[in-house]
C-alpha cells in the first residue's frame, strides 16, 4: 500500500475536513478552559464539595429537552450555521464570565447561572458537530477521520486546563474565560469559511413526531443503544472528574497547577491512544472492543480514587483516558454507520443526552456522593458500580458484542 493511500492521510488531504477540524478544536479549547476553570473557580470560591455536584445538576438540566430540539434543528436547517450562532453565544458566555471572574469571583449564583447558559449553547451545538463529521469524508474512511477528530478534540483537552492553572496562578480568574472567548471568536470565523455540504433529500419539520423518530430508531437498533447506555452507566459511576479539584487540593496537594495537570493526564491519555489507533487497522468487532475498554475505564478510575501519589493518579487518569477514546472510537463508528444521513441530527441528539447524563449526572452523583462520605470512597465505589453496569449490558445486550459495520471500513493489511 502506498503512503498515499492509508486511510488517516486520506482523511487529512481533504480541505474541508482541515478546516473542520481547526475550528473544532478552536471551540473545544475554549470549552475545555470553561469547564475546567468553573470547577476550580466554584471549588475555590465556596470550599463545597456539594457545589461540585450542584454545578454538574445545573450543566444537566438543559440537556435532554435542549439536545432533542437540536437534533430535529440538525436535521432541517444548515448544521454549519447552527454550529455558527452556537460558536458567537458561547463567546458571549465566556466574556461574561470573564467579568465576573475579575469583578465578582465569589459569586456563585452568576457562576451557575452563566454554568446553565452556556450549556444550553452546547446543547445545540454538539448534535450539529457530529452529525456534520460524517458528511464532510467518505464512509470508507470514517473510522480513521474521527480518530483524526478525537485526536484534536483530545489536543485541545490537554492543553485547556495546563493553559488554564498557570493563567489562574499568573492572572486570576478571568484570564482563562477572557482566552476562551477568543477563541469562540475564532471558531466562528473559521466555520464562515467552511463549505460543507447540507442535509440530503427532504427536510423533516420540526415536531414532535420527527424527535420521536430518532428515538424509536435508537431504541429499536440494540448495538445503538447497547454503546450509549453502556458509556452512560460506566461514566455516571466511575467517572471522577468532578472530585479533581478535592484531590488537588485536599488529597495530593498538589495545586492549581498540579489541577490543571491531572485534568489534562485524561485527554493526554485519550490523545496517546488516537495517535495509536491511526496506526492501527480499524475494530473488526467495534462492540467488543467497547466493552473491554469500559472495564479498563472504571478499573483505572478504582487505581486513581485509591491512589495517595500525584505520578500514580496522573497514570490512572492517563490509561482512563486511553479506554475513553476506544470508547468514543467505537461509539461513534456504531451510531454514525447504522444511521442514515436524514437521521444523523436526532440519532445524535439522543446520544448526546446519554453522554450528557453520564458526564453532568455523573459529575453531580461524585459531589453529592462525596459530601455524605469522603471523597475517597465516591470515586472507589463508582468505578466498582461502572464494573457492574459494563457486566449488565453485556448480558443483556449481546447484539452489541457482535456488531460488524455494515458495507465495510477501510482496513489496511
Amino acid at each position: 500500500m502506498k503512503r498515499s493511500d492509508h486511510p488517516t492521510l486520506q482523511a487529512l488531504a481533504l480541505p474541508e475536513l482541515r478546516v473542520f477540524l481547526l475550528a473544532r478544536f478552536a471551540l473545544l479549547f475554549g470549552r475545555a478552559l470553561v469547564a475546567a476553570m468553573l470547577s476550580y473557580h466554584i471549588f475555590e470560591a465556596t470550599g463545597s464539595y456539594a457545589a461540585l455536584g450542584i454545578l454538574g445538576l445545573v450543566e444537566f438540566l438543559p440537556v435532554i429537552p435542549v439536545s432533542l430540539l437540536a437534533g430535529a434543528l440538525a436535521d432541517r436547517i444548515d448544521r454549519r450555521k447552527l454550529l455558527m450562532v452556537a460558536a458567537f453565544a458561547s463567546g458571549i458566555g465566556a466574556a461574561l464570565l470573564a467579568f465576573v471572574g475579575s469583578q465578582h469571583p465569589d459569586s456563585l449564583a452568576g457562576l451557575l447561572g452563566l454554568a446553565f447558559a452556556l450549556a444550553v449553547v452546547d446543547g445545540f451545538s454538539r448534535p450539529a458537530t457530529s452529525a456534520l463529521l460524517p458528511a464532510l469524508v467518505p464512509r470508507k474512511i470514517f473510522q480513521n477521520a474521527t480518530v483524526v477528530s478525537s485526536s484534536v478534540v483530545q489536543v485541545a483537552f490537554i492543553s485547556g486546563p495546563i493553559v488554564m492553572g498557570f493563567l489562574v496562578a499568573d492572572h486570576g480568574f478571568g484570564a482563562p474565560y477572557a482566552l476562551a472567548a477568543g477563541c469562540y471568536g475564532l471558531a466562528l470565523l473559521l466555520l464562515f469559511i467552511l463549505r460543507a455540504p447540507r442535509v440530503a433529500g427532504d427536510r423533516p419539520e420540526i415536531s414532535w413526531q420527527t424527535i420521536r423518530e430518532g428515538i424509536a430508531f435508537v431504541r429499536n437498533n440494540q448495538p445503538i443503544l447497547g454503546s450509549m447506555t453502556l458509556d452512560m452507566l460506566v461514566v455516571v459511576f466511575a467517572g471522577a472528574r468532578a472530585l479533581l479539584p478535592v484531590y488537588a487540593n485536599e488529597i495530593l496537594q498538589v495545586g492549581p497547577e498540579g489541577y490543571g495537570l491531572l485534568r489534562a493526564s485524561i485527554a493526554a491519555g485519550t490523545f496517546a491512544m488516537a495517535m495509536l489507533l491511526m496506526a492501527l487497522r480499524p475494530f473488526a468487532r467495534p462492540g467488543r472492543a467497547l466493552l473491554v475498554a469500559a472495564g479498563l475505564f472504571a478499573l483505572a478510575t478504582i487505581v486513581f480514587g485509591l491512589s495517595r501519589s500525584m505520578e500514580l493518579s496522573a497514570a490512572a487518569l492517563m490509561i482512563a483516558g486511553m479506554a475513553d477514546q476506544v470508547s468514543m472510537t467505537t461509539r461513534s463508528v456504531i451510531v454514525q454507520l447504522s444511521t442514515p444521513d436524514a437521521l444523523r441530527g436526532r440519532v445524535s441528539a439522543v446520544n448526546f443526552i446519554f453522554i450528557g447524563a453520564s458526564n453532568e449526572l455523573g459529575d453531580a452523583e461524585s459531589g453529592f456522593l462525596a459530601s455524605l462520605t469522603s471523597a475517597t470512597f465516591s470515586v472507589v465505589a463508582g468505578g466498582m458500580a461502572g464494573l457492574g453496569g459494563l457486566g449488565w449490558v453485556a448480558a443483556r445486550m449481546p447484539e452489541l458484542r457482535e456488531y460488524q459495520p455494515a458495507g465495510g471500513i477501510e482496513r489496511r493489511p
